[in-house]
């Protein structure tokens, strides 16, 4: 990650090493009704020297910063839900897998609209000396790790319509309780099937303490499942593989699968309601989730994001999702993890993750509106939260507050926010004809 600094103040970009570009940092409203402070998570998306996380991005391409500004037009209702907070999301762009698999070459003069991947068939013939795998993250094995515990019996009696594999570290107790609470408690799909599962490596050796609280835990809630690795930002790739695998071999009749993190908000109803739709027939090879296109490799040795030129060669990655928060249908899980015994593992998990899309071939699908999937922290209103999937770096307590909030407002939520903005409009009007 890079800084820039412009008058006082500093924006910085994970995916590039290059200080000689210069950005203004975008505006962002603050979050309304903030109680908390946002936990460290694995997918930081925050400006350094802001209050708070931002709400209103630029995103990275080789190009440059793009803004969000200036995009097509959709729904006027749901642009009206977020012109209060001053966001206009970026919009989602289709992936060109077919041309950047396998290295596939790309057309002279294609600019942006065609991004080939030089180089991405050396980083996936380059994985047969598991020595050459070392030096970013510790070893990063092709073969599951053992282990330590498991629920294997959870798609025995029946097949579920959703399972959630949300990504937590082993400290984040409070975070797991909070998730069972609210988005990821059963029920929110009722008479559909519905499986959550905590993702988990190990902490610290010495900490037995710790290892006996998560497995009093286990035996309670029979939602963690967790392998014999260090549980590090660095094996964040292991942990969604270790999921990959789990969906595969236990339960691969689901029909869909949701990765996300333990900071998240997630709108689980919206998701199954109006995202996956229970009452049509399951798809097939579909991924969907926040599109991250153009993205180039950090090449600054001092970044958690650096990428050696020896790991990955190209310029740019393939289009991928933010490993925020993701959708794909269940036959994706074995694929994924098939495609990936052929590739080099790279420590940055959701970039990862879309190699192994480039390498089937399979494109990820932009969802069907812009608003749906956030890998920042969208401020809160039960209006705009009643018409997302996603949005980031909440903590417990934060969760718990505004979740119950949406249940109790949500069916009248965008009427409530229309008649405090008639009313606010009628006051300052008053106050103006009295002056």
């Amino acid at each position: 990650m890079f800084e820039v600094t412009f008058g006082d103040c500093h924006c910085r970009s994970p995916f590039s090493s290059s200080p000689n570009s210069s950005l203004l940092c975008p505006r962002s409203a603050p979050c309304s009704g903030d109680g908390g402070t946002a936990v460290p998570s694995s997918h930081q998306d925050r400006l350094p020297g802001r209050s708070g996380p931002r709400e209103n991005p630029l995103a990275y391409t080789i190009r440059g910063f793009r803004s969000p500004k200036g995009e097509v037009n959709q729904s006027s209702f749901l642009r009206s839900l977020w012109k209060d907070s001053g966001y206009v999301p970026p919009k989602p762009l289709l992936n060109l897998s077919s041309q950047q698999a396998e290295g596939a070459p790309v057309e002279p003069g294609g600019g942006g609209a065609r991004m080939g991947v030089m180089g991405l068939g050396d980083s996936m013939s380059s994985n047969n000396s598991l020595q050459k795998e070392m030096g970013v993250g510790g070893t990063l094995s092709a073969e599951p790790y053992p282990y330590i515990l498991n629920e294997p019996l959870k798609c025995r009696e029946s097949t579920p319509f959703l399972i959630l594999l949300i990504a937590a570290e082993p400290r984040q107790t409070d975070a797991r309780n909070a998730i069972r609470q609210t988005w990821g408690n059963e029920s929110v799909a009722m008479g559909l099937g519905f499986v959550r599962l905590f993702m988990l490596g190990t902490g610290k050796s010495s900490d037995t303490f710790l290892q006996r609280s998560i497995e009093e835990e286990s035996r309670v809630y029979h939602d963690i499942i967790q392998q014999d690795y260090m549980d590090t930002y660095y094996n964040l790739t292991i942990k969604t593989l270790m999921g990959m695998n789990w969906v595969a071999t236990y339960c691969p009749h689901v029909s869909y699968v949701m990765k996300t993190d333990s900071d998240m908000f997630v709108n689980t109803e919206y998701l199954i309601q109006k995202l996956l739709k229970p009452e049509l027939p399951p798809k097939q090879r579909y991924f969907t989730g926040y599109l991250m296109r153009g993205y180039a490799p950090n090449r600054n040795k001092d970044s958690k994001w650096y990428m050696p030129p020896e790991l990955y060669a190209s310029e740019r990655y393939p289009i991928f999702c933010s490993g925020t928060g993701y959708v794909f249908s269940g036959d994706m899980a074995q694929l994924i993890y098939q495609a990936s015994l052929g590739i080099r593992r790279l420590h940055l998990e959701d970039v990862y993750v879309g190699i192994c899309l480039a390498k089937l071939r399979i494109d990820p699908a932009p969802p069907p509106n812009e608003f749906l999937f956030n890998h920042w922290r969208v401020s809160y209103s039960s209006c705009k939260y009643s018409h997302l999937i996603t949005s980031h770096q909440f903590h417990p307590n934060e969760l718990i507050k505004y979740w119950n909030h949406l249940q109790s407002n949500k069916h009248n939520a965008c009427i409530n926010m229309a008649k405090e903005k008639n009313s606010r409009y009628r006051h300052r009007k008053f106050h103006a004809e009295r002056s």
